[in-house]
């Protein structure tokens, strides 16, 4: 396919795309293509059923550019079309359970961004055991903790992004997101060299993992940030908990990119170049 140029935004090319031309489609469906099918294979489990995904979604995608008004970014309007894909895959899949869990249903519990890491190993190097473990963290979280958990930390949407994607309010947004955390990082920690065991309540200590999570959404006060700052200072089992989160959260946001099939990525630009020419 025809690559997408590193400096073209979504907009230009989507613009473009609106206007007709092949090209710029081209180069934004390349872009996400491999976005897509990370985010399939994750919500499927199945890799059939993930390709299939990919090419419903950008086929989906490329038939309705022209409509697409610009009311949502680039990555929210397709992440809302893979989104309902990868549900109806999931309610035919043999490996649906036989009492599917509704991915809309309100849960019985109930910064935008995350601050910079720095350099550290789990970015230098996706190493098979750690990678496999998170997969396997992922996989095990309920399914709509799963996707806020993908779209959040790995698919790097905001939180007001992932509402749009789901339907749900961003405070339902965050608290699936705050618990889908703490569950991945109990799986994870342990390989990374920290500790996995924060203080018991009775330990006098606050709830540290929750603190932090909420503190990387913005959603701490000051008071309360300068506080929990000091406690880390004089308390090691808080700090290591905070850390293997911390970590645990990288590890999330450095999840490479899948690629394509050939085969799929041939069959999906056969099959937008055919529909760009029955519109011209």
């Amino acid at each position: 396919m025809v690559p997408a140029i590193p400096d073209t935004s979504d907009e230009d090319l989507l613009h473009a795309a609106r206007a007709g031309d092949a090209e710029s489609l081209e180069a934004l469906i390349t872009r996400y293509q491999p976005r897509v099918l990370r985010f399939g294979n994750r919500m499927c489990s199945d890799r059939e059923d993930a390709q299939d995904v990919v090419q419903e979604t950008l086929l989906t995608m490329a038939r309705s550019v022209r409509d697409f008004r610009g009311e949502s970014s680039v990555s929210t309007w397709l992440y809302t079309i893979a989104r309902s894909f990868c549900i109806k895959k999931r309610r035919r899949s043999k490996f649906a359970p036989a009492h599917p869990i509704s991915l809309d249903a309100p849960e019985g519990e109930q910064l935008q961004g995350l601050t910079d890491l720095g350099p550290s190993p789990e970015r230098v190097a996706y190493g098979h055991e750690i990678g496999a473990a998170l997969d396997a963290s992922i996989r095990a979280l309920d399914p709509g903790q799963r996707e806020v958990l993908l779209l959040r930390d790995v698919e790097g949407l905001s939180a007001p992004e992932v509402g749009t994607v789901l339907g749900l309010s961003v405070d339902a947004v965050k608290s699936r997101l705050h618990r889908a955390r703490l569950a991945v990082r109990l799986h994870v920690a342990p390989l990374l060299g920290v500790p996995v065991n924060a203080p018991p309540p009775s330990s006098g200590c606050p709830d540290v993992l929750m603190l932090f999570s909420r503190h990387l959404e913005g959603d701490i006060a000051r008071d309360t940030c300068v506080e929990m700052e000091a406690h880390l200072e004089t308390c090691g089992a808080c700090r290591g908990a905070c850390e293997s989160l911390r970590r645990s959260i990288a590890l999330c946001r450095a999840t490479p990119e899948q690629k394509v099939p050939t085969a799929v990525a041939e069959s999906v630009r056969a099959a937008i170049r055919s529909l760009m020419s029955q519109q011209i």
